[in-house]
């Protein structure tokens, strides 16, 4: 995946975001095994803190219930409050520090090309005083 955002309701392979360089994944985890089956190399496991972002995930998965008439989609909705902490958010490291730099340079006043092209060359500099 390189850009976007997915929701996975159903089981993972094994090896799970390797080459996965942005965007974000959600996978539903109610037993505490993706991990496992995870390729952590390039990206970053997290929870879903952002009460805007549960929202969105929550209209994702009501979308695909609507298309579908997915079964497990309609129990993780009829369970919202406790399903929404076993999604786990996978986000590529290079991916989340973009975002943060454009956050940043937002905060500055900078919008559209002007604050990608700030943004990108914070990163540069962050990436050639780590030595990558």
């Amino acid at each position: 995946m390189t850009g976007g955002r997915v929701v996975v309701i159903g089981e993972t392979g094994r090896n799970f975001a390797a080459g996965m360089s942005g965007g974000i994944a959600y996978v539903y985890d109610p037993d505490g095994t993706f991990m496992s089956r995870c390729n952590l190399e390039m990206v970053l496991l997290e929870r879903i803190e952002d009460d805007l972002e549960a929202e969105g995930l929550r209209q994702m998965i009501e979308q695909h219930k609507a298309y579908t008439d997915s079964v497990p989609a309609e129990q993780i909705l009829a369970t919202w409050d406790q399903a929404k902490k076993d999604f786990v958010r996978i986000i590529p490291k290079d991916y989340k520090r973009m975002l943060l730099h454009i956050e940043k340079v937002h905060g500055q006043g900078l919008t559209g090309e002007a604050a990608l092209l700030a943004a990108f060359e914070a990163n540069m500099k962050e990436l050639a005083r780590a030595g990558n």
